[in-house]
């Protein structure tokens, strides 16, 4: 009884992690084909332009239809019933905070009526605007807008969204060009991943030989009694592996010739850009040359018109002194003028002095005609004595 309990335990716990790993491995295989995929693209462009009649985009669009729209949740009707529901619902409400959108625009469409080809569409329109990276990191940072959209095990929901971001990024390289009235736009049919491109079988070197040897071990067995169509096969077969080198080699040498056309052609770019800076260079030096020779000059004008300057002013001074010594001259020769001058120099004096008390009660006022007749009688008087003859005599003694 123990062990029938025991094993249908393990039964159960294997019934619950073959969900969990097929969906792992679902997750695991789509971001990984999307990862060639985009490598693809980024190959392809550089040799012709992307459009929708390449199978390389038909592709990569096929796969993000299907990682936008891995484990997306129904749509509820009134009466309880889930409908399908297209990644362009998500979409138009997650990137509605991303700057200068398209989601407007490609409502607005008057030939796109189905909610999955908006979606194809704003794939296109995406990418030709090389903002194809910056809507789903934006749609993947609204966490959630995201649980409401999806379910769990989805990509958007697990490690893998942030992988999908940044591969989508290479793809803004790229110079895509789309029409918005194609087939491809049409909504009716889900899109299909053709896995073909991605497939590829390399046999080891120790499985060659092997198969090799055991070639040849039976044709050495069947050689005895066997015709010699016998030996055909292992003939063919390595003249199969052969053509196979050869063309593996031509693919090789074809895109080194590619590659080496490109390189050649940067190269060229890269001399024509080096002799364009060259001659802008020439032209620069050539011009700051003329800047400094035209300042050069600028410079000793201004110099020699300094120093004219300085010998105007000199002589301007030297005749302001000329003009002085000849006013002085001229007064000195004109006696009425310079008797003018003297009396204008005594009135000058005598306003300068101050009248004392003595010669104002001596004399009375000079402004009096009295008083100046009793000034010149004084003077006249022989009994006015001379205050120097007074103080000099020797007879004279104090009373």
């Amino acid at each position: 009884m123990a062990s029938l309990g025991l094993g249908g335990l393990n039964v159960s716990a294997r019934r619950k992690s073959v969900p969990s790993r097929n969906a792992a491995v679902e997750r695991r295989n789509l971001i990984t084909v999307c990862r060639f995929s985009v490598k693809t693209l980024i190959d392809r462009s550089c040799f012709e332009t992307i459009d929708d009649t390449s199978p390389e985009f038909n592709n990569f669009a096929a796969i993000l239809e299907q990682i936008l729209s891995h484990r997306l949740k129904g749509q509820i009707t009134w009466f309880g019933y889930e409908s399908p529901r297209s990644f362009w619902d998500y979409i138009r409400v997650a990137c509605r905070k991303v700057s200068h959108s398209c989601i407007c625009s490609i409502e607005n469409m008057e030939n796109v009526g189905s909610s999955r080809a908006k979606g194809r569409a704003w794939i296109r329109v995406a990418l030709m605007e090389k903002h194809l990276s910056e809507y789903i990191s934006t749609a993947l940072r609204d966490f959630k807008t995201t649980r409401r959209f999806y379910e769990d095990g989805a990509i958007v929901l697990g490690e893998e969204a942030n992988m999908l971001a940044g591969m989508l990024l290479g793809l803004n390289a790229i110079d895509f060009s789309f029409c918005l009235k194609g087939e491809g736009l049409d909504g009716s049919f889900p899109a299909v991943i053709d896995y073909t491109p991605y497939l590829k079988f390399t046999q080891s070197s120790d499985s060659i030989s092997s198969d090799e040897e055991e070639l040849r071990t039976l044709g050495s067995s069947g050689s005895e009694g066997s015709t010699p169509e016998n030996i055909g096969p292992p003939f063919i077969t390595d003249e199969n592996s052969w053509y196979n080198k050869c063309k593996r080699v031509e693919q090789k040498y074809r895109l080194a010739l590619e590659q080496k056309g490109y390189l050649e052609e940067l190269v060229r770019l890269r001399e024509n850009q080096l002799s364009e800076s060259v001659s802008q260079n020439k032209l620069l030096l050539q011009r700051i040359e003329d800047m400094d020779l035209a300042h050069k000059m600028e410079k000793e004008q201004l110099e020699y018109i300094i120093v004219e300057l300085q010998d105007q002013l000199k002589s301007f001074q030297s005749l302001d002194q000329l003009s002085a010594e000849v006013s002085l001259s001229q007064s000195s020769l004109d006696p009425g003028h310079s008797q003018d001058g003297k009396q204008d120099r005594m009135n000058l004096l005598n306003e300068g002095k101050e009248d004392t008390p003595s010669l104002l009660g001596l004399c009375g006022s000079l402004t009096s005609v009295a008083s100046y007749k009793s000034l010149t009688s004084l003077k006249s008087s022989e009994y006015l004595a001379s205050p120097t003859t007074e103080m000099t005599s020797p007879g004279l003694t104090p009373s």
